[in-house]
């Protein structure tokens, strides 16, 4: 009785693996070797999927350790460019005075971009991402136009910002 009962267990340890085999066949990508029943570890490999290398972005100047050396740069330059401004009058200096209205706008932006590209990521959020992207673009380009008018139609930046000073 234990023979018959071997016998018939081994049987159904075929049709089972028979079966398992011929169900998984469309999923796994075989790689014909000598043996059909070859063991995979970790189960089917699948194409397309968790198994494919990452690929990098190509490399960009603008990205990476020049990206932070400019807004460093950029954010250690202001401290002196904002006494010259001040300890100067505009009116003597006007170059000056949209250096300054430019490097601030310029700083605001890049602090603004990494919040964006921090919380807002395009890959997270793919519509509200691009959209605060696209509009911080926007309006910096409108505060930048709206820096030059005032400075070349109006006072200027550092006058204004003394005449508040001593009002």
């Amino acid at each position: 009785m234990s023979s018959a009962l071997a016998a018939r267990s081994a049987l159904n340890a075929r049709l089972a693996s028979t079966f398992t085999r011929r169900s998984l066949r469309p999923l796994v990508v075989h790689a014909r070797s000598v043996s059909d029943d070859a063991y995979v570890p970790g189960g089917p490999i699948y194409r397309g999927t968790v198994n494919d290398p990452t690929t990098f972005p190509p490399p960009s100047k603008s990205h990476g350790s020049y990206h932070w050396a400019f807004e460093r740069l950029l954010s250690a330059g202001l401290v002196p460019l904002t006494v010259a401004a001040f300890a100067t009058s505009s009116s003597s200096y006007p170059l000056l005075d949209g250096l300054l209205g430019v490097s601030l706008v310029m700083h605001s932006h890049i602090g603004f971009d990494s919040v964006v590209v921090d919380y807002l990521h395009p890959r997270k959020f793919p519509v509200l991402g691009r959209i605060m992207t696209w509009t911080l673009r926007a309006t910096t380009v409108g505060v930048l136009v709206g820096v030059y008018q005032f400075n070349t139609n109006d006072i200027g930046l550092t006058e204004l910002i003394a005449k508040v000073w001593h009002a």
